[in-house]
C-alpha cells in the first residue's frame, strides 16, 4: 500500500474548525473515488490544538475535535496563527513534497494563506510549487497586514472553489476565489458543508483533475517531484486518453450514484452570532 501511495500525487487535506482529519475524510467520502482516491494520496492531519469549546458535530461524529488557530468575533485578530503556520510548514517539509492542498472552511482558508505566502517568498521557499488547490467554503483573512502579503497578487496555483448558495460564508468564498488566477468555481445549492455533487459538477471536476494529471505541454507536473515521474511513466496519457479518463470516470460516477446510500444525518441550525458556530464553524455539516 505504501509503495502504491508513493506513486500518487500527494494532497494535504485540512479540516474545518473543531472537527478532525477523520471527519473531513468522512465528508469527502460522498464524492466518487474516481475523482481523488484513484489518482491521489490524501493526507488528513489533525489541527494543532484541541477544540477550545463546543463542536457542532458532537451529535453526529465522535471526538476528539481540533482547531488550527483561534480568532475574535470579527475575525481580525488571531491567536496561535503563527504557530499554526510554522507547524504546517514543518509538516509539509517533513511529510512532503505535496503536490496540492485541499481544505474545508478554516482548513481552506489556511491553505490559501500558505499558497499566498509561498507565492510572495514568505514560507516554504525550498518546496516545489503546488499544482492544485481545492477550496470548500474557504475565505480570506481580514487582517490588513496579512492581506497586503498573501493576496498582494493573484495566486497562480490552479484552483477549484466550491461555493454554496445557502452557505453563510458564500460572499467570503467568492472573495477568496477572486484572489486566484482563472479559478474554477463550482456552485451548489447547499450550505456550509462538503456538498454532494450532481452530474454537471462531477463532470467539471473530472475535467479539472484530468488537466492536472495530463498538462497540455510537458509531462505530469513537468517532473518536478520524483513521485510524479512514476505517475507519468505508468499513465502515458495524451489528449485522447484524457478524454478516455473523463468518460470512464463519468460512467463510474454514474454507477456510484445508483448504489449510494442516502444521508440520514440531520442538519444543524445556523447561528452566525454564536462563537461556538463561529466564523469557521461547521453548521450544516454532513457526514
Amino acid at each position: 500500500m505504501e509503495e502504491k501511495n508513493q506513486k500518487r500525487m500527494k494532497i494535504l487535506c485540512l479540516h474545518g474548525f473543531r472537527t478532525s482529519g477523520k471527519f473531513l475524510q468522512n465528508q469527502l467520502s460522498k464524492w466518487h473515488p474516481s475523482l481523488f482516491l484513484h489518482h491521489f494520496h490524501l493526507d488528513y492531519p489533525n489541527g494543532l490544538y484541541g477544540a477550545g469549546g463546543k463542536s457542532d458535530i458532537e451529535e453526529i461524529f465522535p471526538p476528539p475535535y481540533f482547531e488550527w488557530f483561534q480568532f475574535d468575533k470579527d475575525f481580525t485578530e488571531y491567536t496561535n496563527l503563527e504557530e499554526c503556520i510554522s507547524y504546517l510548514c514543518q509538516y509539509i517539509t517533513h511529510k512532503g513534497p505535496f503536490h496540492g492542498l485541499l481544505g474545508f472552511s478554516q482548513g481552506a482558508t489556511l491553505c490559501a494563506l500558505l499558497l499566498g505566502y509561498k507565492a510572495q517568498g514568505k514560507v516554504l521557499k525550498e518546496h516545489p510549487p503546488f499544482k492544485m488547490f481545492v477550496s470548500i467554503s474557504g475565505s480570506k483573512f481580514r487582517d490588513p497586514s496579512i492581506c497586503e502579503v498573501a493576496y498582494k497578487d493573484k495566486i497562480e496555483t490552479k484552483s477549484v472553489h466550491f461555493i454554496g448558495a445557502k452557505d453563510w460564508l458564500k460572499l467570503p468564498s467568492e472573495e477568496l476565489a477572486n484572489a486566484f488566477h482563472d479559478p474554477l468555481i463550482i456552485r451548489h445549492p447547499q450550505g456550509h458543508t462538503v456538498p454532494r455533487l450532481d452530474e454537471t459538477s462531477t463532470e467539471q471536476l473530472h475535467k479539472w483533475i484530468a488537466d492536472i494529471l495530463v498538462p497540455s505541454k510537458g509531462g505530469i507536473c513537468n517532473g518536478e517531484h520524483d513521485e510524479v515521474g512514476s505517475v507519468e511513466e505508468t499513465m502515458k496519457v495524451d489528449d485522447e486518453e484524457r478524454k478516455h479518463i473523463i468518460n470512464k470516470n463519468t460512467i463510474d460516477a454514474s454507477e456510484f450514484e445508483k448504489n449510494e446510500v442516502k444521508e440520514e444525518t440531520p442538519k444543524q441550525n445556523i447561528n452566525i452570532n454564536s462563537m461556538d458556530s463561529s466564523e469557521f464553524g461547521t453548521n450544516e455539516v454532513n457526514t
